[in-house]
């Protein structure tokens, strides 16, 4: 696959992704200075016009950690 021009590169299309959802890829370079990996839970939210996407809360991961029973 060619290599996009740095001004294209962050120019995404929306893909109908089974009967009810849409996805919007990110571009790798973004997901390796967050450290996120393939299945993470993030956090989606809108503010007016604009979508927020954030890692899920750590401390809402080590309360269902604990609950479950599981090591923190």
């Amino acid at each position: 696959m060619a290599k996009r021009a740095q001004n294209e590169s962050q120019i995404r299309k929306l893909t109908k992704l089974g009967k009810k959802s849409l996805c919007v890829t990110i571009p790798i370079e973004i997901i390796r200075e967050f450290g996120w990996r393939e299945r993470q839970k993030l956090v989606v939210k809108k503010f007016g016009k604009k979508i927020v996407i954030e890692d899920w809360p750590a401390s809402t991961r080590r309360n269902i950690s604990s609950n479950r029973g599981e090591k923190k």
